[in-house]
C-alpha cells in the first residue's frame, strides 16, 4: 500500500504542524506507551522510518515523542522490530522525572525539530 507516511505522535504540536506531510495519529500517552503502539505496528508489517530515540534528549526526560512508520504494511521488517525493541528496553534503563509545567512547549518544539531534518 503507497501513500504517505504515518506519524504516530503524542505531541499536540506536531499533530498541528505535520498536518498535511503525514498521516497523523496522535494519541494522548505516555512515551513508552507510543513505542509500544509503534512496535504494533511493526508486528503488523511496517517499517521504521525515522529512529524512535532520534535526537540527545533521553527517554523520560520529555513526556513526548513522534516516530515515523511506512504507510503500508510490507511484511515483518526484522531491523525495524530490533530497533523498536531496544527502543523500549533503553527507556527502562531511566528513571521517570518530574517535569515542570513551563518546560513542555520546549520538549513539544524538540520533539518537532527532531522530525523537520528527515522531511526537508
Amino acid at each position: 500500500m503507497a501513500g504517505i507516511h504515518k506519524l504516530i505522535t503524542n505531541n499536540k504540536m506536531a499533530k498541528d504542524r505535520f498536518f498535511g506531510i503525514f498521516n497523523i495519529e496522535y494519541h494522548d500517552m505516555s512515551y513508552i506507551e507510543i513505542l509500544t503502539l509503534v512496535r504494533s505496528y511493526i508486528h503488523k508489517g511496517h517499517k521504521l522510518v525515522t529512529h524512535p530515540l532520534s535526537g540527545s534528549v533521553k527517554p523520560k526526560e520529555t513526556p513526548y515523542k513522534s516516530v515515523v512508520i511506512s504507510a503500508g504494511a510490507q511484511g515483518l521488517d526484522f531491523q525495524s522490530l530490533a530497533i523498536i525493541e531496544e527502543s523500549i528496553a533503553a527507556c527502562g534503563k531511566f528513571k521517570d522525572r518530574e517535569i515542570p509545567e513551563s518546560a513542555l512547549l520546549d520538549f513539544m518544539e524538540i520533539d518537532c525539530g527532531l522530525l523537520q531534518g528527515p522531511i526537508y
